[in-house]
């Protein structure tokens, strides 16, 4: 989205100004972040398959059960264990049906799409593909995968085979679509038609998903009302919906200024919920306070976290950043980066090759990367700001100053540790 061509100039002066609304109330999401997490009934079922497994090795179906259970339980706790588990039982279901059942295809793809293996969720998708059954639904995934590798031409050609106006799953890929070309008001608009039809169908997960995203995207727009009631909608459904918690940690965070509410809400979130990336989160809160300790002591939870060799490429683009902007490891950082774009390459990994180079001294290879593969590719803020800052130590500042008026626009966004950042641009 090019902000500045639908914000006028007092919008974006006012975004440097103190954050006088309030948005969030306590009353709306205590009793969210009181709640005991219980995995007990994920486990037993996990455990009923592994059970009716050993009775009966044979009964393969019985693999694709404790798959799912598996991944219900690493999308309840964040657990890279599970995700893991569920892999090899979909890998030893694949095998046994010698790659003819395409359902099992589309979740190990699903599985390899969660850890960030979008290549070889690729490769699992056209042999499902090549099945020839249930192609509409492999075609979706295939629109996602290739969105998520780059490869954009492929994408808007799935997107059109699969069009369907009145179908959630064509409305919501629209919507990412549109949010990938920068048109975040079509996005949110198509998100909103899918959010009505998750509703009419009173689908649980399908409303928890709408109303994330719905989330997101209002957040994006800086429609903190919105963003902050689909949470609350989310947690309505899900009690223990980490993310949706995480968003209104942001929102208190980024808008309100309220740094020991934010810190209090994550530290509830971490008791259940082990994604890596949340001691980031509050690494970020720590230093805008000063606390030098805390920050210290959250980094190196999160490196303990991903030096898990389970995780393979999960955390690249986490850690070059990690590495660049905290760590001063730039040599590091660089050559996570060149991985990050043979995986995955995209405007924002190639964004993170750039910065690594400019962080390495090497301004004139961060401004090749820039021009080529990044600048007007993606509208992401933090994106924006690396290019910003490459433009600006190449001596090309007639390129900074429309940058500058985005990121002042994007502030919500980028964080409060920015303002400073964006006011010497």
């Amino acid at each position: 989205m090019i902000i500045k061509k639908i914000l006028p100039l007092i919008l974006l002066i006012a975004a440097f100004s103190c954050n006088s609304k309030q948005v969030t109330n306590a009353e709306d999401y205590n009793k969210y972040i009181t709640t005991t997490v219980s995995q007990t009934d994920l486990l037993a079922s996990a455990q009923i398959w592994t059970d009716k497994l050993e009775a009966a090795p044979n009964q393969f179906p019985y693999l694709g059960k404790r798959a799912s259970a598996y991944t219900q339980l690493f999308n309840a706790t964040g657990d890279i264990d599970y995700l893991i588990k569920a892999e090899d039982d979909l890998l030893e279901a694949i095998k046994v049906t010698n790659g003819k059942t395409t359902s099992y295809l589309k979740s190990l793809a699903s599985n390899y799409v969660s850890q960030h293996r979008f290549k070889e969720a690729l490769t699992v998708l056209e042999q499902a593909k090549a099945n020839g059954d249930k192609i509409n639904g492999t075609k979706k995934m295939l629109f996602d995968v290739h969105l998520e590798l780059g490869n954009y031409i492929y994408a808007q050609a799935y997107l059109k085979d699969i069009k369907n106006t009145s179908d959630f799953d064509y409305l919501i890929r629209l919507a990412k679509w549109e949010d990938h070309n920068g048109n975040l008001e079509g996005a949110i608009e198509n998100m909103e038609k899918a959010t009505k039809i998750a509703e009419s169908s009173n689908l649980k997960g399908m409303k928890q998903w709408a109303y994330t995203n719905s989330a997101d995207f209002y957040g994006h727009a800086g429609d903190l009302d919105k963003s902050y009631n689909y949470f609350l909608k989310a947690l309505a459904l899900d009690p223990n919906d980490a993310y949706a918690k995480k968003g209104i940690a942001w929102i208190i965070y980024s808008h309100e200024n309220n740094t020991e509410e934010a810190l209090s809400i994550l530290n509830h979130v971490t008791s259940y919920y082990k994604a890596p990336d949340y001691d980031l989160l509050k690494a970020e809160i720590a230093e805008s306070q000063n606390n030098a300790q805390l920050k210290t002591e959250a980094l190196e939870n999160y490196q303990k976290a991903v030096s898990n060799k389970q995780y393979g490429d999960m955390y690249n683009g986490y850690n070059v950043t990690l590495y660049t902007d905290d760590l001063s490891l730039p040599k590091r950082a660089l050559d996570l980066a060149k991985t990050e774009v043979a995986n995955r390459p995209t405007p924002q990994s190639y964004d993170l090759l750039a910065w690594s180079y400019f962080k390495n001294g090497n301004v004139e290879e961060a401004i090749e990367i820039i021009e080529t593969y990044v600048d007007g590719k993606t509208y992401e803020p933090a994106v924006l700001y690396h290019v910003a800052e490459i433009y600006k130590a190449a001596g090309k500042t007639e390129k900074v100053e429309p940058l500058k008026e985005e990121l002042i626009a994007s502030l919500y966004e980028l964080g409060p540790l920015m303002k400073s950042k964006i006011q010497s641009l």
